[in-house]
């Protein structure tokens, strides 16, 4: 089972390889789409990738609450626990 901090440090892993972003950009209070300038194009190829390291199916659902690198990593969370 990851803990938190492990799953916060491969979504930033993951925002730098798929958007190049700055390190120093990607914290836990970092808004995807103001912050970071995600946009919704980049969240299909990030819902993708969260499917992938989750093996979990990933809904817009799933998404729809998701506004920070925290709220993430918190659906990552909830997807990695899921049975």
């Amino acid at each position: 089972m990851q803990s938190q901090d492990e799953i916060l440090e491969r979504i930033r892993l993951t925002l730098i390889e798929l958007f190049e972003l700055e390190p120093a950009r990607i914290t836990p209070e970092a808004r995807l789409y103001e912050d970071l300038e995600i946009d919704s194009i980049d969240v299909v190829d990030l819902m993708d990738e969260v499917q992938k390291h989750t093996g979990r199916k990933v809904t817009p659902e799933d998404f729809r609450s998701v506004r920070t690198v925290q709220d993430l990593a918190t659906v990552v969370q909830r997807l990695l626990h899921a049975a």
